[in-house]
């Protein structure tokens, strides 16, 4: 997310007055492109929304479901990665489920709900409106 972007999804995150979880795989995937642009002042953005937040670390129940939702997807012909990738997207959609389970209401807030979506409820942050 470029700079410019990550103001306005903070300003937006302000004004929702929700929950946000920060799932270990999106930190992951965030933090390690910061590091390898070197950006040391949006690392430290990042950590701040990480404190604020609620972290969500991985866990093997987490990953199991992933792996089954990894699966899914390719038996019915529609694979969210390169068959030889991770696939965060599935380890993603994995976190939310665990904690839509415990009774939550959960909507990823992404850039790439094409993909999220076959798992989640997955929307463009500036398409989410809270009441």
């Amino acid at each position: 997310m470029n700079p410019r972007r990550g103001l306005e999804f903070t300003d937006w995150l302000k004004a929702s007055r929700q929950l946000l979880v920060i799932p270990e795989i999106a930190d992951y995937e965030v933090r390690r492109e910061l590091i390898r642009a070197g950006l040391p002042l949006s690392l430290r953005r990042l950590d701040a929304l990480v404190t604020a937040s609620r972290y969500q670390p991985l866990s093997t129940s987490i990953m199991r479901s992933a792996a089954r939702l990894w699966a899914q997807s390719r038996q019915q012909g529609r694979p969210t990665s390169d068959p030889h990738s991770l696939d965060a997207d599935v380890i993603l959609a994995a976190t939310a489920l665990s904690i839509a389970a415990d009774g939550h209401q959960v909507i990823v807030a992404t850039d790439n709900a094409r993909h999220l979506g076959l798992f989640v409820d997955a929307r463009h942050w500036s398409d989410i409106e809270f009441a």
